[in-house]
């Protein structure tokens, strides 16, 4: 495993203190691992800094990396959507993230993850 590429079931996971994702998140930052997280997936959990600190401190942390969702990347969401026949441009950020860093998929819902690319590596939070 080269690092995890987080979903939004992965960040809640993690602000709700789960402690499998807990742990998992623990054992690649202890290896080396990269962390990355889509922008949009940020959106997705974010409501409350005040609330969220357990999450801001992960997401502010030096070994992850935020991927902005940006014209090209967007595009490039839109177009696998397509293809794949699904609308679900976040997920499909998600999986690009991870197949262009060589990352797994921490993520909590693995069909929709599937039915993007069937043959991603996925870690079930």
């Amino acid at each position: 495993m080269a690092g995890l590429t987080l979903d939004a079931g992965a960040l809640i996971a993690f602000e709700r203190n789960d402690r499998r994702l807990v742990a998992l998140i623990a054992r690649a930052l202890e290896h080396g691992y990269s962390l990355a997280v889509p922008a949009g997936v940020v959106g997705q959990v974010w409501r409350d800094g005040r609330r969220q600190a357990r999450l801001a401190r992960l997401l502010g942390a030096d070994e992850v990396e935020i991927e902005t969702l940006d014209d090209h990347r967007a595009r490039a969401a839109g177009q696998l959507c397509g293809i794949r026949g699904t609308t679900d441009v976040i997920d499909a950020s998600v999986v690009l993230c991870a197949r262009a860093r060589g990352h797994r998929i921490a993520t909590a819902d693995p069909d929709d993850i599937r039915r993007l690319d069937p043959a991603a590596p996925l870690i079930r939070v």
